[in-house]
């Protein structure tokens, strides 16, 4: 189950990739203070990963996300004209999954369940076993906690009177893929805490 959580999630390299173009945005915005550039910046990293990637021949999910995910940031900041805003819709995202992670836990269909399943080639099987089920729960909530760290740390800090924009990128970048390394830390130690197998169902494709 370890090997396919791993893979679900992208590993380590996913992680970082996904991570990079957004650490070069918000770094270099705050040195420059100039969206325009950060936005370069960005967009470079994440062409250069993709060229790798491409180069490989592997998936490039992670950084086509992060690609999207800068875009996204520069359009909320140039038109508002606010350096802030720029981190709005991270804001917004970490609020939108915390929230769904919590509806999916509350309902007994845990997130992480379905990325086992995607990966096992059965959406739905790992709810047949109990104790899948109450670990998959376990590790919905650690995968949650950083996405409620995030907003509950940076949204007030974007409600500050002043420009908080150089406050803003120095927490979107502690917070940003650390958390996350530290929660899949965590989830693979829990996972470690017992055996906890996963096999495909049978007729299940991989």
């Amino acid at each position: 189950m370890r090997a396919q959580l791993s893979k679900a999630l992208g590993g380590v390299r996913g992680m970082v990739e996904a991570a990079v173009p957004t650490i070069g945005f918000t770094a270099t915005y705050v040195i420059t203070d100039q969206v325009r550039t950060a936005v370069y910046a960005g967009i470079g990293a994440a062409v250069l990963l993709l060229l790798v990637r491409l180069a490989q021949r592997s998936n490039p999910q992670f950084v086509l996300n992060s690609l999207l995910g800068i875009a996204i940031a520069a359009f909320f900041a140039m038109r508002s004209g606010r350096a802030e805003d720029a981190f709005v819709p991270g804001i917004l995202l970490n609020a939108a999954y915390g929230a769904g992670m919590l509806l999916s836990i509350v309902t007994r269909w845990p997130v992480v369940g379905f990325l086992i399943g995607t990966v096992t080639g059965d959406p739905t099987g790992w709810r047949s076993d109990p104790g899948i089920l109450r670990l998959c729960s376990r590790l919905t909530w650690i995968l949650l906690a950083p996405c409620v760290l995030r907003v509950a740390v940076q949204y007030p800090v974007y409600l500050a009177e002043g420009d908080q924009s150089g406050l803003l990128g120095v927490a979107k970048i502690a917070m940003g893929w650390p958390l996350q390394v530290a929660a899949l830390a965590t989830m693979v130690w829990v996972l470690a805490r017992g055996r906890t197998p996963l096999e495909p169902r049978p007729g299940a494709t991989a």
